[in-house]
């Protein structure tokens, strides 16, 4: 069974922020394939179900992005999953273009506190990532104040298409490998 968590804050006030794209990332592949998030277990919102025959469990930490390695490290040990093979983390990168993703297999949290985090609870590094860029913050701008805020008019048809992109590339990761979707989508 593969996890597939998206990163995000719980509260409403985040919906559809920068920040908040692993969540959304979440719902849209919940949306596609059915598969309600109505599970509260392990600090997250959760949905169990199926993408193409390959059973999947959804995943938003609630813990905040800031300690999202306490909900994966939880759901990991429950449901005696391969952090290495059958785990696939969605969230933001500031230091890509809006839209764009980046997906890898392992590697370091890159400065984001989420993965650091999840890299602390899990021990390793080893996961699958799919990065989806939420722009370079403008200059003069305050982080926190950036990645909390919503795309613009301009980068939200980008955003959608990336969703959609990434709903493919975990189909991708799962049915072929992670080589083959990093060829596809980076």
């Amino acid at each position: 069974m593969f996890i597939i968590a998206g990163l995000g804050n719980p509260e409403s006030k985040y919906n559809g922020t920068r920040h908040n794209i692993g969540f959304s990332a979440v719902t849209v592949i919940s949306d596609i394939y059915n598969i309600p998030l109505d599970i509260r277990k392990h600090k997250a919102l959760c949905g169990r179900g199926y993408i193409e025959g390959q059973k999947v469990l959804l995943a938003m930490p609630q813990t905040y992005m800031n300690l999202s390695g306490e909900s994966i490290r939880e759901l990991v040990d429950y449901y005696k999953a391969d952090p290495e093979n059958e785990l696939i983390v969605i969230y933001d990168d500031i230091n890509l273009a809006p839209g764009k993703l980046r997906i890898r297999a392992r590697g370091s949290a890159g400065g984001h506190n989420g993965i650091k985090n999840i890299i602390a609870h899990l021990g390793s590094q080893d996961f699958y990532r799919i990065r989806i860029g939420a722009g370079e913050k403008p200059k003069g701008q305050d982080l926190a104040d950036y990645v909390l805020s919503r795309f613009n008019r301009d980068e939200e048809p980008v955003i959608r298409e990336a969703l959609q992109n990434t709903v493919e590339a975990c189909k991708v990761i799962m049915l072929e490998d992670i080589g083959a979707a990093m060829n596809r989508f980076n």
